[in-house]
Parts: C-alpha cells; structure tokens; sequence
C-alpha cells in the first residue's frame, strides 16, 4: 500500500510541474513557474478528498510521509538547476510571476480550506484515518 502513495505523489509531481511549465511558457520565463507549488497543492486536494471518501489507507499515507522527508533537499535540488540571475536579468516578468505566485497563493488559503475536510473529520493521527470501506 506505501507503492499507492508514493504513486499519488508521484502524479501530483508530474501535472504540477507540467502545470509550472505551461505557466512559465505563458509568462515568457524559461523557467517552471511554482511546480512544486501546484504538485503540493494538489496533493494536499487529492489526499483530503480521498479521507473524507474513505479511500485513503495509513499504509498510503506512510508513502507519502517517506517521500515528505525528503521534500526540502528535492526542493533545493529543482531550484538550484533554474538560473535565477539570468530569469531576472531577462525583465519583470520573474518578479511580476513570483509575486503574482505568492498573491495568489496566500488569496486561496481561505478557499481551500473551505473546501477541505471538515475538522473534526481529519485524523489528528495517521493510525486514526479510517479503515472500513475500503478495497
């Protein structure tokens, strides 16, 4: 069961960072725009309508805790292979994107929280999500 979460992570990472591409593509930066960024977003999206379904196991759950242990050194890694000082000696355009990025990001917080689980349906442990249901 850690396969299906580590595979959930997985397609998450893949449309985010097609996301960032596109949104850099649309921006005129060679660069992916916020990848990372979408591919968390949609995870956290996916995982909480999975629990509020049912679906979503512990054993799942341990496959995407494994990988979050590593995000910051991936983070690191994917940033480090863009080149900053030549995105912003091309124009506004990264800075105008970071900073729509970061708006944007900081307007959707009360959004999605609406549209998450409800409190008192989320586990305060991973050895509480619910486990009758499920395939």
């Amino acid at each position: 069961m850690m396969i299906y979460g580590t595979a959930l992570l997985a397609i998450c990472t893949l449309i985010g960072i097609s996301i960032g591409e596109e949104l850099g593509s649309f921006l005129g930066v060679k660069a992916n725009v916020g990848g990372v960024g979408f591919a968390m977003l949609l995870l956290i999206l996916t995982t909480s309508w999975l629990i509020k379904r049912g679906r979503f196991r512990p054993l799942s759950a341990e496959g995407i805790q494994f990988w979050s242990g590593i995000y910051i050194p991936i983070v690191v890694a994917m940033s480090a292979k863009q080149n900053v000082v030549v995105a912003m000696k091309g124009g506004p355009a990264a800075i105008v994107a970071g900073v729509l990025g970061v708006g944007i990001s900081f307007a959707m917080i009360p959004y999605v929280n609406r549209i998450g689980a409800p409190k008192d349906a989320l586990p305060a442990k991973l050895e509480e999500v619910p486990t009758e249901n499920m395939r």
